[in-house]
């Protein structure tokens, strides 16, 4: 929206000019969404932690972000049980955690591929948030 100082007889009228680029900022604010990867267990009981996954996910945007679980996604072309295939999935997984905001681990056990996840956002000093199984926050780093 154009905004203008002057009001329509042409006078210099700041007021309304402030409150509305006011509100075009807090517009602004309201949409961004920065993209958060989601760290849960994958192996072990399969379905249940898919399950939690999807879970989790639905946390991340009811607060206000945007999730990003590979572990939900790769799986479905990708083979965990062959080892090539799960190295590619990880590789993958550490260049999506490269455009990712922050990384959200979530559960009460870290699995081998969560510790590399977890290492590499360490490394490259993202943000991480911990939380339990209830979606409790339990740590930030």
């Amino acid at each position: 929206m154009s905004v203008n100082k002057f009001n329509p007889e042409h006078y210099y009228d700041p007021t309304p000019y402030e409150a509305i680029k006011k509100v075009e900022k807090e517009e602004r604010k309201a949409v961004f969404r920065p993209i958060i990867y989601v760290c849960s267990p994958f192996s072990g009981d399969v379905r249940s932690n898919i399950e939690k996954a999807k879970d989790y996910c639905r946390f991340v945007i009811n607060n206000g972000g945007i999730p990003l679980a590979p572990h939900l996604l790769f799986p479905q072309f990708l083979s965990d049980d062959v080892p090539e295939e799960r190295e590619l999935a990880i590789f993958m997984d550490i260049a999506l955690l490269s455009k990712c905001a922050e990384l959200w681990v979530f559960g009460d056990t870290v699995s081998n591929g969560m510790s590399i996840e977890i290492n590499k956002a360490k490394k490259k000093r993202q943000k991480i948030r911990y939380f339990n199984s209830n979606c409790e926050e339990v740590f930030k780093l």
